[in-house]
């Protein structure tokens, strides 16, 4: 019974934090070995972005995202990024904008490595997605200063957190979605590839992953938007840019570092927006500028009637396709 005025039963309290504590305390003391290398990669591969990122002139940075902007979508999206990007530069932010960039692109690289194969997993065995999706939850409600405090204990402060924080909180919608997509398949298509012959390994690649390439390349979509929604709790780490100038504008009430900041994560997370949209939302590639003016290859999904008649017809001899001609006396 619980004692009034208390929020407790009586004298009685679960020890969780004590045990939570002993555990994190054994990590840090025999596994450390283990977490010193993971911090040495992540922390050597933002070095590495950050330094193709930053070092060479802005405008060849520019140059470099408008081009890309216009073989996805068109002149309209390169329009666009090139204006985004000329007012990142305008209010000085630039650095930390590439700063926030290479962050956002290692930890949403390493949470789309590791989400698609969990995904592909949990669509390919029921007894998998059973047991992934409750960790799925339990990552995504875990309010992220939760997780943040091992991770500093791990990690200690700097970007390694950060990157790690935001891999926890953005890799879901990537299992979710890739899970979704290839459930979706039709069957037929699927029973199709294996009367033919085909291995399981096989019809994943080549017909599976295809035709979920607009679902998986939603998660894809949805990892990066979560990696930028994490910058400011990655600045609170020590991860620096954009998000260190918000907490900065935050600590100092400084409204006008505050708007520059926050409007250079608006402009970085609608170009990366556009860009993984346009990639992943046009299969046949019919909206991008080399290929218009050129008419659309129109290809039948394949289902089990055609695929057994296609088989018949390739088992059946050539001298037999053609019923010979009788003639009468």
């Amino acid at each position: 019974m619980i004692t009034p005025g208390t929020n407790s039963f009586g004298d009685f309290h679960l020890p969780l934090g004590t045990w939570v504590a002993a555990v994190v305390d054994w990590i840090t003391t025999y596994l450390s070995g283990f977490f010193d290398v993971v911090r040495y990669v992540f922390t050597w591969m933002d070095a590495w972005m950050e330094y193709f990122l930053s070092t060479p002139p802005f405008w060849v940075v520019v140059a470099v995202l408008v081009v890309l902007a216009f073989l996805a979508k068109g002149w309209k999206l390169a329009l666009g990024a090139a204006i985004g990007l000329l007012f990142i530069v305008s209010v000085g932010q630039w650095t930390n904008a590439m700063n926030t960039l290479a962050l956002v692109v290692v930890a949403a690289g390493l949470a789309v490595v590791l989400s698609i194969p969990l995904g592909v997993w949990a669509a390919r065995s029921d007894a998998a997605s059973r047991i992934i999706r409750p960790v799925l939850d339990f990552m995504q409600t875990t309010p992220a200063f939760v997780y943040l405090i091992p991770a500093l204990l791990l990690f200690r402060v700097g970007v390694v957190p950060g990157i790690v924080a935001t891999i926890v909180f953005a890799m879901a919608p990537g299992v979710r979605l890739t899970e979704l997509g290839i459930r979706g398949v039709p069957s037929e298509v699927v029973e199709a590839g294996a009367a033919f012959g085909s291995s399981p390994w096989r019809i994943l690649r080549q017909i599976q992953l295809p035709l979920a390439k607009a679902s998986i390349m939603a998660g894809v979509n949805q990892v990066i938007m979560l990696s930028l929604s994490m910058v400011v709790i990655a600045g609170m780490v020590g991860a620096g840019g954009l998000g260190e100038q918000i907490v900065a504008s935050l600590n100092r009430i400084d409204v006008g570092l505050g708007a520059e900041a926050g409007l250079s994560v608006v402009v970085l997370a609608i170009l990366l927006d556009r860009l993984t949209a346009a990639l992943g939302g046009d299969a046949s590639g019919a909206s991008r500028p080399w290929k218009r003016g050129r008419k659309p290859t129109v290809t039948a999904t394949p289902n089990a009637a055609t695929a057994q008649t296609a088989a018949t017809t390739e088992a059946a001899p050539a001298d037999r396709r053609r019923e010979p001609q009788t003639t009468s006396a």
